[in-house]
């Protein structure tokens, strides 16, 4: 009878409610309201985003398959059967427990994405899977005291905080925290394996692409076409530089043919190769190409994949102008931190060319398996750099 007298009444004094709020959204407060609105909803949108992204799609799983089974046994035991009979204190029990469950997740998700962090290695599975156990073990005896303390606060309840309610829930937080661990390193073991697949898949379509560049570079007919183009005209003019032209030239060769069969040279090595490569260049390009070598002695020991410095010198002519009033220059230099750095200054042509799976692209995918080191790269309106870790026998990476 009261609810009809209540539902009479709202009815009566509705129209006056619907001409107030009329007159209040014509008046300045109607700017505010629809700010104020909007705000809430912005903020709504980025709550509700970052708590979706928070967790990944397997662990949302988890948890919603967890709630339904672990929302009636906290309650039975804290409340007993007044939980599944009174619905009042059904309501109450469960919103508490949603509450404290999701603290308690967002805590311990926290902690153990801590331990991920210092063992991040899939091989560091026990010790990061006892961290893990170890760090939520002791927020799990934390959480439990302070879930029967709040409990507590409400009388519908029927809770009284004490220790003998605590314990209890330290032996079933014991299991749900070996429950877990136990599945986010398992999931987190996958995951990094999977990474680790694709990766590896990844790294082997590069390397077999560097190799057919290579291949196409042992037998390039257009740098082929035009040395022997530069070997004709010398003939007839400098029978002596012919013959220097004719050594350098299968001195270039012979290395190239060779690189492929190796997986690291020796910086000396290569500097050599590069010397008699860029003679032949300026023997083409004359004045137009300047090539200038900084290298430290102490240096020339550590190793480098074949044909690096080729990759980056071509690079360079490739994509800049070269002309005898604005020489290309090329600087091929050791740097103190002990890395071989080739820089030239930048005349870019007009014509684009497609960068994709070019020689430098491939050359950095040699260095991700060879080394941790990656190859740098720095590029501004007046110079384009390339930094290459040089490497030492012991710091290439073995499968």
């Amino acid at each position: 009878m009261t609810v009809v007298t209540n539902g009479i009444q709202l009815i009566r004094v509705y129209p006056q409610f619907i001409r107030a709020d009329t007159q209040f959204m014509h008046s300045p407060g109607r700017m505010f309201c629809r700010i104020l609105l909007n705000l809430i909803i912005v903020s709504m949108n980025v709550f509700i985003n970052r708590a979706l992204s928070f967790f990944s799609k397997p662990e949302w799983w988890y948890h919603v398959l967890m709630m339904p089974l672990l929302f009636p046994l906290g309650n039975y035991y804290f409340i007993g059967t007044r939980y599944f009979d009174d619905t009042r204190v059904c309501v109450v029990g469960t919103a508490i427990i949603f509450v404290l469950y999701w603290i308690s997740v967002i805590l311990l998700t926290l902690t153990v994405r801590r331990a991920i962090q210092w063992f991040p290695d899939v091989r560091q599975t026990l010790p990061r899977s006892l961290v893990m156990l170890v760090l939520v073990g002791l927020l799990t005896v934390l959480l439990a005291v302070f879930n029967v303390w709040v409990y507590s606060l409400f009388p519908l309840t029927g809770v009284r905080f004490s220790w003998g309610a605590v314990q209890p829930i330290w032996a079933l937080g014991l299991v749900f925290d070996v429950s877990l661990c136990l599945t986010l390193t398992m999931l987190y073991t996958y995951t990094k394996w999977h990474e680790n697949q694709a990766e590896t898949e990844l790294l082997k379509r590069e390397a077999l692409q560097h190799q057919f560049d290579t291949l196409k570079n042992q037998i390039n007919p257009h740098f082929l076409f035009n040395s022997l183009n530069s070997l004709s005209s010398l003939i007839g003019e400098d029978t002596e530089r012919a013959e220097q032209f004719v050594d350098q030239l299968a001195k270039v060769y012979r290395y190239l043919l060779q690189a492929n069969t190796r997986d690291l040279v020796p910086l000396r090595t290569e500097l050599d190769f590069i010397t008699a490569y860029i003679n032949l260049l300026q023997t083409r390009h004359g004045s137009s190409l300047q090539v200038e070598q900084a290298i430290d002695p102490a240096l020339l020991d550590s190793s480098l994949p074949p044909l690096s410095l080729q990759v980056l010198v071509d690079n360079a002519i490739k994509h800049n102008v070269m002309l005898a009033d604005k020489p290309l220059c090329i600087s091929i230099r050791t740097t103190p931190g002990g890395q071989l750095q080739v820089v030239n200054n930048v005349q870019r042509k007009t014509r684009r060319f497609e960068t994709h799976r070019s020689g430098l692209t491939n050359l950095m995918a040699k260095y991700r398996l060879l080394s941790n080191t990656p190859v740098s790269i720095e590029q501004t309106e007046v110079n384009f750099g390339v930094t290459l870790p040089l490497l030492t026998v012991s710091g290439v990476l073995t499968p």
